[in-house]
């Protein structure tokens, strides 16, 4: 009736035949078409880049972003998922640039740039093919028939609509700011990009003596920036700081805040007077560097003066900064405070200019010349090194200047109060990033810098002509109605979009385009609504499928996707894009170190998947820690949950068909009692429904680790316990009713598994539903996918039941420990065991205790002293620094307690109390040494909630009933070794021991039963025959099968 279940774990291959029927069955479109009309519950997936291959990071985010839209279908919503690429960029343009051989953006105009661009065209296919693979095999459902690409004409085109709303709100600008800069790239960077790049990295700083005009003295200021000095313009004090004028022991008069004072100069300096840093504003000095000077006299600005600002600390340094307005954020705000001129002597490429001594060195080299230079003319005081962490390029690795340049703005300082609002209206998993990490980003929003100076990226729609108009270009209709030369097919990118010119509004001359490309950031940000091509078409649809219900990335996307979703949104519409965020921490190796090529210690996601399967590593990232927090990836951990959770849910499932095979049992001819069915079935189900409810709960809450362990635990008690319990029942001959009610629990629990950990395990869920059900009822749904999630029936939720199984199973587990404290086998019997409990059980559950533990009697009593006894001593390392004198006294108060009396408060209390000399005295656990004594011919067990006490005395009866056991135990062993069926008759054969012959002759007919013999032949050999040693008996046995 069923296929037959290999009982290897295997499952890698099983996994690719379930791929297939999905594919060919299409049962992903199916599982959206199913449920038109029902309640849109909207998946945004972060699009990956095409040019990059997967990495293991790639596996969390797809398991994560799978899942819970698998679990939102089986909930009877339609969950729509449009795969998506990113298209643009600078790792495009970089990876062309290697292919081609080019250094820099000279020798890509060079290069010619309509060429470039359709290398970059290619390029970013590179790795399409492994993506879609890799997302088959991790069992990621997303629409990649008909995807977004971000490069397309339509995604383009609904950019830059977005952008002309924010230009006409007055909110795009072009500003002279300094901003992130790679020399490398040529282009700047947005402050989440930057946020990306930081290295720690060891300099030397500089502190620099600057001579006082017209006086014998020098102010010392600090700088870890050598570079910055040729453009050098003023020097910074805090206005309300202390400053001295002092003769050091070097014999020179400086300026220097008072309190780095001893720091800096050392002991034994003379203050000569005493300001307030306002008092030293305007005092002049000689330039560092002549260099600068005719750029200052050619603006009539004046410069090489103190100034004063509150940016200022006195943490480090002098408490005196020198000011670079070209360089430096507050060094520019000075500047316009002090209306102070504009000297750039650093290049674009990042080497310093033909005017200074050091021409045509990249600012990072030029540090130690600075130095050198400064040390020759004495102007160097000192150089001390320092460590601090410095923003690289996120995309080369280049190291990032501070440089004033003009570039393109959104002011999304002006919707601040805006974006933290809707931030608020978003529910964050965890809570603590929203509110924290994102939150506080949010709460120290800068601009964002939004063009680049690069060529594969959205043009920005920004068209200007020489009156100083400029004007924002919404649509490919627009640009035509005012061009006189765009063709009919154009393509919205450069060069082609750079030919095409507009007639200005105001003059009637020729408009041109700004050269820049905007952020690739904007491009991801934008696919709620350009993925649809809106607000050209598709708008009725966008407005169903926006807000998203989901989202889900990694954290350092908190201030990439994340952010740039958000900003779009609010700009545009005013509210969050996204309802729900799971944040997902990085996946680091087994040492807790970050993955990389560089350090040999990453992770090939598809080797990974190629040995232990898709099932296994999803199981893993749900279960190794919760989502938003670093998971250590280790082999070894994901063969484990492998073994622990989907070895026992398939071994269950095996066992279930191999004897629903043999008896030829259809679950469709027989329906479930509830009110027949013996104890264990009902515990099954009310566990079963106990776990629905509780997957169902976690999983609506975005809960995932504990949903998964609702369903281990589950698992594990249906196999460890009751097919432990029940496996008798399902070995009855013929079909009798109570075996009916095991096979129909069973297989309820099986069918019920397999439909609430569908979402988390796809592959197996589908094998097990596949063979189950769709055997038996061609009616029924074609997958498991397609299938409802399960329904709590909160009438088989018996809490009761559950509680005293839960105490049954922790008498059990505690009646182990002591067997093996004692060193005694569960097959040999044992006389008595008494058992303390915060209530006593019935003799149902008492008769389970005794079967499971092989004991004969199990009692169940108030008071178990007399079997055991404790004393106590104070822990000297605690109780000392505690009670210091009275140690004494509590070493005698504690000898004279009644050991039993304080076990039971110390159990019920947690602490032990009492008072010498007026004071009370509190001892925890951790305060206390206890030594229990056991009575001899007795073990005791014991924790928190229930003691038990095991009589390990063995008399001759019980000794042979184990020997029996253990023969049993060995011939069972050899019918598996020998490959028998499970109904298989044998013979049993034994030679070469008396005292096990004897025992074979009286128990004969107990040990047939048992291992399903017809008969025992002693004296001689036949079959698998194998030596044993049974308890220290030498013996040959033998099994035979016997051929119908």
């Amino acid at each position: 009736m069923y296929q037959k279940v290999p009982t290897d774990l295997k499952f890698v291959e099983r996994e690719k035949e379930v791929e297939k029927f999905w594919e060919e069955n299409h049962i992903f479109e199916k599982s959206i078409k199913n449920r038109e009309g029902g309640q849109p519950y909207v998946f945004y997936d972060g699009p990956p880049t095409a040019n990059g291959k997967p990495h293991i990071g790639h596996v969390e985010t797809r398991v994560i972003k799978d899942m819970i839209p698998r679990y939102r279908a089986m909930k009877g919503y339609m969950v729509p998922r449009k795969a998506g690429w990113d298209t643009h960029g600078l790792p495009v343009e970089l990876e062309v640039e290697k292919k081609l051989g080019l250094d820099g953006k000279d020798q890509i105009e060079k290069y010619g740039l309509e060429p470039f661009i359709k290398e970059c065209k290619e390029s970013v296919w590179k790795y399409k093919g492994m993506w879609e693979d890799f997302s088959n095999t991790v069992g990621f459902w997303a629409d990649m028939e008909n995807p977004y690409v971000t490069y397309h004409n339509d995604f383009i085109e609904s950019e830059w609509w977005a952008l002309k709303q924010i230009w006409e709100k007055g909110l795009l600008y072009k500003g002279f700011k300094v901003v992130p800069y790679c020399p490398r790239c040529g282009t700047p960077l947005s402050s989440h990009e930057v946020a990306q790049g930081y290295k720690d990295v060891k300099e030397r700083s500089a502190i620099v003596r600057f001579k006082v005009k017209d006086e014998d003295a020098y102010i010392l200021a600090w700088t870890t920036t050598p570079w910055t000095l040729p453009s050098n313009l003023a020097l910074c004090v805090h206005p309300n700081e202390e400053y001295v004028k002092v003769k050091a022991g070097d014999g020179k008069v400086y300026y220097i805040a008072h309190a780095l004072m001893e720091t800096v100069l050392g002991e034994g300096c003379e203050v000569l007077e005493t300001y307030k840093g306002k008092d030293l504003e305007y005092k002049e000095y000689e330039p560092l560097y002549e260099c600068s000077v005719p750029f200052c006299e050619k603006q009539h600005k004046k410069a090489y003066y103190v100034v004063c600002d509150t940016y200022v600390t006195l943490t480090d340094g002098t408490g005196i900064v020198h000011i670079a307005p070209a360089f430096g954020e507050d060094d520019a705000n000075v500047g316009r405070k002090y209306n102070l001129p504009f000297v750039q002597l650093v290049d674009s490429k990042g080497d310093m200019a033909p005017e200074t001594p050091f021409a045509g060195k990249f600012v990072k080299d030029a540090d130690p010349l600075v130095l050198k230079d400064l040390e020759e003319r004495g102007l160097l005081f000192a150089a001390p090194a320092f460590e601090h962490s410095y923003p690289h390029c996120w995309r080369c690795g280049t190291p990032l200047l501070y440089y004033a340049r003009e570039s393109w703005f959104i002011k999304m300082t002006a919707v601040k109060e805006d974006l933290i609002r809707n931030n608020n209206t978003i529910n964050w998993v965890p809570d603590s990033i929203g509110k924290g990490r994102f939150g506080d980003w949010l709460e120290n929003i800068q601009d964002w810098g939004i063009s680049r100076n690069r060529y594969w990226g959205t043009p920005l729609n920004i068209w200007e002509c020489e009156c100083g108009y400029q004007h924002s270009i919404g649509s490919i209709e627009e640009l035509k109605s005012m061009s006189h030369n765009c063709p009919d097919d154009i393509e919205l990118h450069r060069p082609y979009i750079d030919n095409v010119t507009v007639v200005c509004p105001k003059c009637g001359k020729e408009m041109k385009r700004v050269p820049e490309v905007i952020d690739c950031w904007f491009d991801s940000g934008a696919m709620p609504f350009a993925q649809h091509h809106y607000p050209f078409e598709n708008k009725e649809l966008f407005e169903s499928q926006f807000p998203a219900q989901f989202i889900s990335e990694a954290v350092d996307q908190t201030r990439g996707w994340f952010y740039s979703l958000l900003a779009e949104s609010t700009l545009l519409f005013n509210k969050a894009p996204y309802e729900n965020v799971v944040v997902m921490g990085l996946v680091l190796d087994e040492n807790g170190q970050k993955m990389s090529k560089s350090k040999g210690n990453a992770v090939d996601p598809f080797e990974t998947l190629k040995t232990h399967g898709a099932d296994a590593i999803r199981w893993f990232f749900y279960t190794c820690s919760a989502p938003w927090l670093p998971k250590r990836y280790q082999d070894k951990a994901v063969t484990e949950g492998q073994r622990k959770f989907m070895g026992t849910l398939w071994n269950t499932y095996a066992f279930w068909v191999l004897y629903a095979n043999i008896d030829q049992f259809d679950p469709t001819k027989y329906s479930l009692d509830y009110e027949k069915l013996p104890v264990m079935d009902r515990w099954l189900l009310s566990k079963m429904n106990s776990m629905v409810k509780a997957v169902d709960q976690n999983l609506d809450q975005y809960q995932i680790p504990e949903a998964a362990r609702a369903l281990q635990d589950f698992v594990d008690d249906m196999s460890n316990w009751y097919v432990r319990r029940s496996r008798e029942r399902f070995w009855a001959k013929g079909m009798e009713q109570d075996k009916i009610n095991a096979y129909m629990t069973l297989y309820t629990a099986l069918v019920t598994v397999s439909k609430a950990a569908a979402p988390m395990i796809p592959f197996m869920t589908e094998q097990i539903y596949q063979n189950l059900v769709r055997t038996v009822d061609k009616n029924a749904q074609e997958s498991v996918h397609l299938c409802d999630f399960p329904v709590v029936q909160e009438e088989w939720i018996d809490p009761q039941l559950e509680s005293d199984m839960d105490e049954v199973l922790k008498t059990v587990v505690m009646g182990r420990a002591a067997r093996n404290t004692a060193n005694i086998k569960n097959r040999q019997p044992i006389a008595q065991m008494y058992v303390k409990a915060d209530h006593a059980l019935s003799d149902f559950y008492v008769k389970i205790i005794e079967e499971e533990l092989n004991v004969k009697k199990v009692t169940f009593s108030d008071d178990v002293r007399a079997f055991t006894s404790y004393t106590f001593k104070p822990q000297l390392k605690t109780v000392g620094p505690k009670y210091g004198k009275l140690l004494n006294q509590i070493r005698q108060t504690l000898t004279d307690l009644d050991g039993s009396a304080a076990m039971d408060t110390l159990n019920e209390k947690g602490s032990l109390t009492f008072e010498i000399q007026g004071q009370e005295v509190v001892l925890t656990r951790d305060d206390l040494l206890i030594d229990v004594a056991q009575k001899e011919g007795y073990v005791t067990q014991e924790d928190n909630y229930v003691t038990v006490v095991l009589d390990t005395n063995l008399t001759p009866e019980l000794i042979e009933e184990g020997f029996v056991r253990e023969l049993i135990s060995k011939i069972q062993t050899m019918r598996k070794e020998a490959g028998f069926e499970v109904m298989d008759k044998i013979t049993v054969y034994q030679e070469g021991n008396d005292q096990i012959e004897a025992l074979l002759a009286e128990h004969g007919d107990e040990i047939c039963t048992e291992v399903m013999a017809d008969r025992i032949v002693t004296g001689q050999m036949g079959g698998y025959a194998k030596e044993w040693n049974i308890n220290g008996q030498q013996v040959s046995l033998g099994v035979e099968k016997i051929n119908a």
